[in-house]
């Protein structure tokens, strides 16, 4: 396992406001769609599915969850140095994904409100569970003495465009493996208390349950439209977002190794846990997944999260931005020709799969 990266000094916008991250290839991105197309989708093939969900989200199984207890009031110096920075930035990402999550969401129930409103109903109950997700995450940061100023994260963000069908695979694999990520790290600190640093990992059982639950109506609406799943188009785009989810999650993970391992978990065994439950969990909609088997699968995947440790050695560095830039190049172009052979590696087809859900 490689070590992870020095980081430098977290900046702030004002006293007590982290300034957001820099946008690159792997920080968690803001998303927008074309409305008018998604208020025109007929939903009536799956809409038992998708009302039965509805009344799911309408229970509200976690609305007493997210409520801070008596153990967060106390000081965290304990948890100092790059143990510290790591984790405020694991509490970062974390909360502007699911803020993210809620901005898309919200807009979506207001825009289909007259047009769609059992789809508006699930957008709106859902941008409610990411809204208390990303309130609770930045209520933890200021623990550590800093928030995010999620008003100015809303408006200094770059949107993404994503056509509906690509919104569909993308959330529904964030919320997957998302559930994924939360339950291992539960499990993992269920068995092993002395390496929970921290209340809010008591919090990730009931948490990923929402996750699962908002997977599942992404799953729903992609089955009430069979043109997003069964050409030939939806088979290069699932694997095209399965690896793009999954490389993203790795490599951020190894260049935060040193995280993982404040829990007592391996960075690089916990990815390929999560990355592995994923993969099989999406093969119940996507045409196709990736053979994560693979004997080359996980090497290609080292060689590309070792090239962006690289990479970010290179970013670094005090040399002018020329110099950098031709140190990064080599280390871009390996990640990228691994990528390419990822991608290129043949697929699972999910209709071949024994007790396959379609």
């Amino acid at each position: 396992m490689v070590d992870s990266l020095k980081k430098p000094e977290l900046e702030e916008l004002r006293p007590g406001i982290k300034r957001p991250a820099q946008d690159t290839i792997l920080t968690p991105r803001f998303y927008t769609t074309d409305f008018e197309e998604m208020a025109q989708m007929d939903i009536s093939a799956n809409e038992d599915e998708l009302r039965a969900i509805l009344e799911e989200f309408r229970t509200d199984y976690n609305r007493h969850h997210f409520v801070r207890t008596e153990e967060f009031n106390q000081s965290w110096d304990q948890i100092d140095g790059e143990t510290r920075q790591l984790f405020i930035e694991f509490l970062e990402r974390s909360c502007t994904a699911e803020f993210s999550g809620f901005l898309l969401y919200k807009e979506l129930s207001r825009k289909l409100k007259d047009r769609s409103p059992v789809l508006a109903e699930c957008f709106l109950l859902m941008s409610r569970d990411e809204a208390r997700h990303a309130g609770f995450l930045n209520k933890a940061m200021a623990d550590f003495g800093l928030q995010l100023d999620l008003g100015f994260l809303t408006e200094s963000k770059n949107y993404t465009f994503f056509k509906p069908k690509f919104i569909f695979y993308a959330t529904y694999l964030s919320e997957k493996i998302g559930y994924w990520r939360y339950i291992t790290i539960y499990r993992h600190l269920e068995a092993h208390p002395e390496h929970r640093i921290y209340p809010i990992f008591r919090f990730f059982e009931n948490w990923c349950q929402d996750e699962n639950r908002h997977g599942d109506f992404f799953d729903a609406i992609m089955r009430s439209q069979p043109q997003f799943l069964n050409d030939w188009k939806a088979r290069l785009w699932s694997r095209f977002f399965l690896l793009s989810v999954f490389a993203t999650m790795y490599l951020n993970d190894i260049q935060r190794s040193g995280f993982y391992a404040s829990l007592g978990l391996d960075a690089r065994d916990y990815d390929i846990h999560v990355i592995r439950k994923t993969n099989e969990t999406a093969g119940r909609v996507f045409p196709l997944i990736l053979n994560v088997d693979h004997p080359k699968f996980f090497e290609l995947m080292d060689e590309a999260a070792a090239a962006n440790l690289k990479l970010m050695e290179a970013n670094n560095s005090t040399a002018s931005k020329p110099i950098k830039t031709l140190r990064q190049l080599p280390h871009i172009a390996k990640i990228a020709v691994n990528m390419l052979r990822l991608y290129l590696m043949k697929p699972i087809d999910t209709a071949r799969l024994e007790g396959s859900v379609r």
